[in-house]
C-alpha cells in the first residue's frame, strides 16, 4: 500500500526550494516535464520506479502524472515564474493560491490580515489533496521564516492541519536567517514568531540556512557564484532521501513517522541537523571511489551540515543514516553503526543507548551510485535559536519596527511570549545536554556504593546478640 504525502509550498523561498524539489522527483521517477511517464530498455527498473509513484504523485490517465503539490503565495509573481517554466504544465492549475498584495515580509501581515483572507481557499485544497490520498503519511511544508509570507502564512497553516489531521505527521522544510546572509532586516523578528508556533505545531522540523548552504556551495561543489537554484538543489536531495524509503523497496525501512518516533524523544525537541552525501563539483564525482565507509564519513563530516552549528557544541540525542544503493549488505551498515558508536561514545548522550537508526533503500539516486541522507537531533541546534535569540533582544529592546505589527493588530505580549518560549527550548537543549554529567556522577556514585556494599559483605560478621526471653509476670 502507498502512504502518501502532501507538499505544502509557501511563499517565495518556500516555492523556489519546492520546484527543484518536483524536478528531482520528475528525474527519480523518470517522469518527463509534463509529467508522462518515460520508458526505458529495463521492464523491472520501469515498474520499480511506478509501484509507489502514488508517495508524491496521482495518476491522471496515460501514464501522466500530476504531483500532489499546493503552491502558496501572497503575491503572484512567483507562481507566474513556476507556471511559465517548462514544469509549470505538471501542476494541478486549481492548487496554485496567491494573494495580490504580499506580506512585505510582516509576520502579521502573513498570520493575521493577509493571510487569514486567503487559509480557507489553502485549507480547502489541502482537504481536497488528502482526501485523494488512500493512506495518508503526513504533509511536508517549505518554507523560509525570515520573509513574511513563508513564515507568517505558512505556520497558520501548519496550525490548521495540525487541527484538521492531529494524527498525521507533518514535516516543515524551514530555512531560518543566519547573521552572513540576510536580506531582511526584521528577520529576527519573524522567525521568533515562527518558531514559536512550529514548537507547539509541528512534529519534524529539518533546520536549514543560507549560510551553511553557500559554504557548502563554495568549499565543497567548488562553485564562484552560487545561485539559489544551485542551494535548493541540495536542499531537494535530503528531502528526496529522507522519503526514499516510502518510495522505493529497501531492507531496512524508514518514513516519516519511524524518523519521528526515534530521533525526537521529547515532543519539544524535534529541530534536526540534516546531510547529505556525496557531494562534489560537477565533474569530481568519477574520481572518487564511493563506498559505505566514505559516505557514512561525508554524513558525519561538518562541512556537509546544512544548518551553521558546531557539532562540537553539543551532545547528539539521536541519529538516522539512511543509505541508497544496489546491493549494500546490511551487515556492513550495522558495523559501521557499531563503530561510529564506539568512536563517537563521548558526542553522544549516555542515558539513550544505541541512538543511531539506519536504514537501506536498494534504488540509487540519478547522479550516483551511493548516498546517504543523514538527520541528527544535535543540542548544538541551539545555536542557530540563541542566534535568533540575541537578535531579537537587540531590536525588541528598543522597540524597533514594532508599529508594522501593531498596525495589523498584534500584541507586544505576543513578542515577548514567543522570545520566552524559543529561550525555554534553548534551555531544554541545555539541560538534555547537561544531564550527562550527572549521569556520570551518578554512575560513579552508583559504583562506590556497589563497592561498599560488597564490602560489607565480605567483612566477617559478629554474633548477633541472643533475644532476651520474655520477663515472666
Amino acid at each position: 500500500m502507498v502512504r502518501e504525502i502532501v507538499h505544502v509550498q509557501v511563499g517565495q523561498c518556500g516555492n523556489q526550494i519546492g520546484n527543484v524539489f518536483w524536478e528531482t522527483m520528475c528525474k527519480e521517477h523518470h517522469l518527463a516535464e509534463d509529467g508522462k511517464f518515460v520508458p526505458s530498455q529495463n521492464k523491472h527498473h520501469d515498474q520499480i520506479r511506478l509501484d509507489k509513484i502514488g508517495v508524491y504523485f496521482r495518476e491522471a490517465g496515460e501514464k501522466r502524472y500530476v504531483p500532489r503539490a499546493i503552491l502558496v503565495d501572497l503575491e503572484p509573481g512567483i507562481l507566474e515564474v513556476i507556471k511559465a517554466a517548462p514544469t509549470g504544465k505538471m501542476f494541478k492549475p486549481d492548487n496554485f493560491i496567491f494573494g495580490a498584495s504580499g506580506a512585505g515580509n510582516n509576520w502579521g501581515k502573513g498570520h493575521y490580515t493577509e493571510g487569514a483572507q486567503l487559509i480557507e481557499e489553502c485549507v480547502e485544497v489541502v482537504r481536497r489533496e488528502a482526501e485523494s490520498c488512500d493512506a495518508p503519511q503526513g504533509f511536508q511544508i517549505t518554507q523560509s521564516l525570515g520573509g513574511g509570507t513563508g513564515s507568517g502564512l505558512g505556520t497558520l497553516l501548519l496550525n490548521r492541519i495540525r487541527d484538521g489531521f492531529p494524527d498525521r505527521i507533518t514535516a516543515t522544510y524551514s530555512v531560518y536567517p543566519s547573521p552572513k546572509v540576510s536580506d531582511v532586516v526584521v528577520e529576527p523578528y519573524n522567525a521568533t514568531l515562527s518558531i514559536h508556533q512550529i514548537i507547539e505545531n509541528g512534529d519534524e522540523t529539518f533546520v536549514i540556512d543560507n549560510e551553511a548552504l553557500y559554504n557548502i556551495s563554495h568549499n565543497v561543489l567548488k562553485q564562484a557564484q552560487p545561485k539559489y537554484k544551485e542551494l535548493n538543489w541540495v536542499i531537494s536531495l535530503v528531502m528526496a532521501g529522507i522519503t526514499s524509503s516510502l518510495r522505493f523497496p529497501g531492507k531496512l525501512n524508514g518514513d516519516l513517522r519511524k524518523m519521528a518516533v526515534n530521533l525526537v524523544p521529547f515532543p519539544r525537541l524535534h529541530f534536526f541537523l540534516i546531510a547529505q552525501s556525496p557531494l562534489f563539483a560537477p565533474g569530481e564525482g568519477a574520481k572518487v571511489k564511493l563506498t559505505i565507509q566514505e559516505i557514512t564519513d561525508q554524513m558525519w563530516s561538518s562541512r556537509n551540515f546544512m544548518a551553521n552549528v558546531v557539532p562540537g557544541d553539543g551532545k547528539y540525542l539521536s541519529a538516522s543514516l539512511a543509505y541508497r544503493g544496489a546491493d549494500i549488505p546490511s551487515q556492513e551498515v550495522d558495523g559501521i553503526v557499531k563503530s561510529i558508536q564506539e568512536k563517537m561514545a563521548e558526542d553522544f548522550v549516555n542515558w539513550i543507548p544505541n541512538n543511531i537508526k539506519s536504514s537501506i533503500i536498494s534504488v540509487p539516486p540519478e547522479d550516483t551510485l551511493l548516498s546517504g541522507t543523514f538527520v541528527a537531533n544535535t543540542t548544538a541546534i541551539k545555536g542557530v535559536f540563541q542566534r535568533i535569540s540575541s537578535a531579537f533582544a537587540r531590536m525588541y529592546k528598543r522597540k524597533a519596527f514594532l508599529h508594522w505589527y501593531k498596525g495589523e493588530g498584534m500584541d507586544e505580549m505576543e513578542f515577548e511570549e514567543s522570545d520566552k518560549n524559543v529561550r525555554d527550548l534553548v534551555t531544554e537543549y541545555q539541560d538534555k545536554q547537561d544531564v550527562v554529567v550527572d549521569m556520570e556522577n551518578a554512575e560513579n556514585a552508583e559504583n562506590a556504593e556497589n563497592a561498599d556494599e560488597a564490602q560489607a559483605e565480605d567483612a566477617p560478621q559478629e554474633d548477633a546478640p541472643a533475644e532476651e526471653a520474655p520477663a515472666e509476670d
